[in-house]
């Protein structure tokens, strides 16, 4: 808190530009690819906003055909699914719901149309006490998990997911800190009209510094990031 490795300041004063937070934050990205076995071909952005930003910033990202999928398991995903409602000309689906039963179980996936963008599902459903541990099949179509609240306590295989987004604050470190992982070529292409801080790609070429990020809270993931992987891994936490 009052001097980080000799720099004579702390955490909250380096600046983000420095040398000193420049290893926090590739220590924090190396230790999170670990821990998850993320693969190459998928970016780790640090970013803002909370989960329920993510909630706009995915459909403005990658849905270019403006045709999405979700699996509706109660009041996360539907808040998602009336973000994605209020984007102009989106085409928005609910192809699955257990709300008829009151969110008490997950319902079945059917097979997913291969024009959609991406189907949409919360994997922790924390009101409801209801949890996806695997990834559906969709046929090649994007999966999109909101992982906010057992991200890091369950193993999933990163791979079988398009995009995953996860708010901090639930089991990683302080609220202020999103954490995206998404395939790199899903954001091969930013689609036009997108304001810079809401574009995954300029996030990516920027390394999640284009503009000051959350310092001390993607300080903190790291020291959490740390203690899991000391624990055993995810593994263990699970």
């Amino acid at each position: 808190l009052l001097s980080y490795n000799g720099s004579g300041m702390s955490v909250m004063e380096l600046s983000h530009r420095s040398s000193w937070f420049q290893q926090i934050m590739d220590d924090a990205e190396a230790l999170l690819r670990e821990l998850m076995n993320i693969p190459s071909n998928y970016q780790v952005l640090f970013l803002q906003g909370g989960a329920s930003l993510q909630f706009s910033m995915v459909p403005m990202n990658l849905a270019k055909n403006k045709k999405i999928a979700f699996v509706d398991t109660g009041s996360w995903s539907k808040k998602a699914i009336e973000e994605a409602e209020k984007m102009k000309d989106m085409q928005v689906e609910v192809i699955a719901s257990s709300k008829e039963k009151n969110y008490a179980s997950v319902p079945e996936i059917p097979a997913v149309e291969t024009d959609i963008d991406y189907l949409h599902i919360t994997t922790n459903n924390t009101i409801e006490g209801t949890c996806y541990f695997t990834a559906p099949t969709t046929n090649g179509v994007p999966v999109v998990a909101d992982m906010s609240s057992n991200i890091l306590s369950s193993e999933y295989n990163v791979a079988d997911f398009g995009l995953i987004y996860a708010g901090a604050q639930k089991n990683i470190g302080p609220a202020g800190l999103t954490v995206v992982i998404v395939r790199e070529d899903l954001i091969a292409e930013s689609l036009p009209g997108l304001p810079s801080m809401l574009d995954y790609k300029l996030q990516a070429k920027n390394g999640s510094m284009y503009n000051t990020p959350p310092t001390f809270a993607i300080y903190v993931a790291k020291l959490v990031f740390e203690w899991i992987k000391e624990l055993g891994g995810v593994s263990a936490i699970e």
